[in-house]
């Protein structure tokens, strides 16, 4: 199965939660009335894409009315899908990758949302680019952290710094950053720890490794990606406020994409916090991890048939 199945597949929930809910709502009604814009809005809702983003796509549909692209409730979707892919698409960026290696990327979130698999995954995507990947183990916290990253760089034969449990992540992150110096590394990703978001100790902690890497390399960490949990849903939208504020936030990897009816949060994120998704994960696989494509989205969510 290719990626794309993949994804279709994994939106299946999310699918039946939000499209087949349209489908049942244009089954319902013979033309587009104040009574069936009211429907549609509480479907957006129930979806989980946002009262933000709802407002904004209530707004283009009438909009769309007005200037006469939706006649009948047959038009909604095929507008909606169209709307949603270029919503997506604005602002979205590909990965920044440093002029002069090594780029370094900053992983953060709180525990349980698949951070550290998540490193895994894209050392293993970048690896099998042609890439020399570093993996600093900066999760200092969390012994189990460590030999789940380490498992990860034996996997993906990628090298790995770490220092003893309880160890300054900074200290850890330093010597990540010199020896992919030394060694002509092309990524540097760093996992961190993954406390309470709410914790001011672990927000200072983030900015002091941002620091320590911007002194040693200026312009990094070159991405800040967020891993969030599709599966939270609008908590996820709360994990990114904190997170952004702290670590300056560039993109967000949203996992278990393929476990939940809540995949609308990902429009959300977009709207609410001018952050784009960067990569999606729809599966346990090391190659489910993919950058996210708006127009696959898209078309998952709103298929032909």
């Amino acid at each position: 199965m290719g990626f794309f199945d993949k994804l279709k597949t994994g939106l299946d929930k999310t699918r039946k939660n939000f499209t087949n809910k349209i489908d049942q709502l244009i089954t319902g009604y013979a033309q587009i009335d104040e009574e069936f814009l009211e429907e549609l809005e509480a479907v957006l809702i129930s979806a989980d894409v946002g009262i933000k983003t709802t407002m904004i796509l209530m707004d283009k549909v009438r909009q769309g009315i007005k200037n006469k692209e939706i006649n009948s409730p047959d038009d909604l979707k095929p507008f909606l899908r169209q709307e949603l892919t270029q919503f997506l698409i604005e602002g979205v960026e590909p990965l920044q990758l440093a002029e002069n290696p090594p780029t370094v990327i900053l992983v953060v979130g709180v525990n349980g949302v698949g951070k550290t698999t998540t490193i895994g995954k894209l050392a293993h995507y970048y690896k099998e680019q042609g890439k020399k990947v570093l993996l600093a183990a900066a999760d200092t916290f969390r012994a189990a952290a460590v030999e789940q990253l380490e498992i990860w760089s034996d996997r993906s034969h990628v090298d790995i710094v770490k220092h003893e449990e309880g160890a300054d992540p900074a200290a850890v992150v330093y010597d990540a950053v010199q020896a992919a110096k030394a060694r002509k590394t092309d990524i540097v990703i760093i996992d961190t720890a993954g406390r309470l978001h709410t914790k001011s100790n672990l927000m200072e902690e983030l900015k002091k490794m941002c620091r320590v890497v911007n002194r040693e390399i200026p312009g990094a960490p070159h991405e800040t990606l967020l891993v969030l949990d599709a599966t939270t849903g609008q908590n996820a939208i709360n994990q990114a406020k904190i997170f952004g504020e702290a670590a300056g936030v560039t993109g967000v990897v949203l996992t278990k994409l393929d476990g939940t009816a809540k995949g609308g949060v990902v429009i959300a994120i977009k709207t609410e916090l001018q952050i784009p998704v960067k990569w999606i994960g729809v599966g346990e696989g090391v190659s489910d991890l993919r950058p996210f494509n708006p127009e696959e989205f898209a078309s998952a969510l709103f298929p032909d048939k």
